[in-house]
């Protein structure tokens, strides 16, 4: 982290802090008491004390030592540690070098919620469970979150657009990647993952009502989809095989007619033209095969109703 922005937090170390946040993850209520960077000077010290919340420990400049309950580590630019709840811990800036830290107290309780995204309550569950099992031993940054406070302050000082939230989101990602910083790189959970034929079908669907009016071809969907024509095929065949691509654009041309028909006045020739169809020859083809009447006769059936 550069040192013009740790200055630059300096200036404003309690900007973060004038923000009341809490924030909702999981079955967890994470609320944050501190949020704030601290300059020691060289060769000061502070004694042993505890927390009853949870402390996030960085160290983007200088250098010093900790003491975690009973053993003494060597800190150094980039390095991070944490304190939980009731952890002993005595902190000292280098004789000859000052030191600064950022740090993040969260207290963090059960609560539960409906209608949650089963694998958020899953992932947050897990790091938690993480969170209390770390080892009292400090460790390199290699996940940057120390750049996670950094855009906090960048966001908060400058009131961007949505600051508040991207604030809570950096909050999660300052646990989350503290917890990768001790991981073995093992996957704990596995993401869900998606149906594929399932996904390419809809996706195509959605792409297909939003431009049906247009001239689409199973090649410009496809293209769309980064597959193969032939690829698209088989998901349609897939999904149902009474209906191809073409049927399925026709069908929803079909339906965009209808509306037009029931709640408009435009001509059958106006409404060809704008729903993707050649003309109004072809139109009345088709909606016959599929209606059993002309477009007017649908019209005069739906207006009597």
């Amino acid at each position: 982290m550069k040192a013009t922005s740790i200055t630059e937090m300096l200036e404003k170390d309690d900007i973060l802090e004038r923000l009341d946040i809490t924030i909702p993850w999981g079955h967890y209520l994470i609320h944050v008491l501190r949020f704030h960077i601290v300059s020691f000077a060289a060769g000061k010290k502070i004694d042993f004390h505890n927390h009853a919340e949870y402390e996030f420990h960085f160290i983007p400049r200088g250098k010093g030592k900790v003491i975690l309950e009973d053993q003494a580590f060597k800190l150094a630019e980039g390095m991070f540690y944490l304190t939980g709840p009731g952890v002993m811990h005595y902190q000292e800036a280098d004789a000859k070098e000052g030191m600064d830290e950022l740090c993040l107290h969260v207290d963090i309780t059960n609560k539960f919620r409906s209608d949650i995204d089963p694998f958020e309550v899953v992932e947050a569950k897990e790091c938690m469970e993480k969170l209390s099992k770390l080892p009292l031993v400090p460790t390199y940054d290699r996940d940057q979150a120390m750049e996670c406070f950094l855009e906090a302050y960048k966001v908060c000082d400058a009131k961007s657009t949505g600051y508040y939230t991207s604030i809570r989101q950096m909050v999660i990602s300052i646990l989350l990647k503290s917890v990768r910083a001790f991981d073995t790189g093992k996957v704990g959970t596995e993401a869900p993952s998606r149906d594929m034929i399932a996904h390419r079908y809809q996706y195509a669907i959605q792409y297909i009502e939003a431009n049906y009016s247009a001239n689409l071809t199973l090649e410009k969907v496809a293209e769309k989809l980064s597959i193969s024509a032939r690829q698209l095929q088989r998901v349609f065949k897939y999904r149902d095989p009474q209906m191809p691509f073409s049927r399925v654009l026709e069908e929803i041309r079909m339906q965009a007619v209808c509306r037009k028909l029931e709640e408009s006045d435009m001509s059958i020739e106006q409404i060809a033209h704008t729903e993707g169809f050649s003309n109004s020859s072809y139109l009345h083809v088709v909606f016959r095969k599929c209606k059993g009447m002309t477009p007017a006769a649908y019209r005069r059936a739906k207006k009597i109703k």
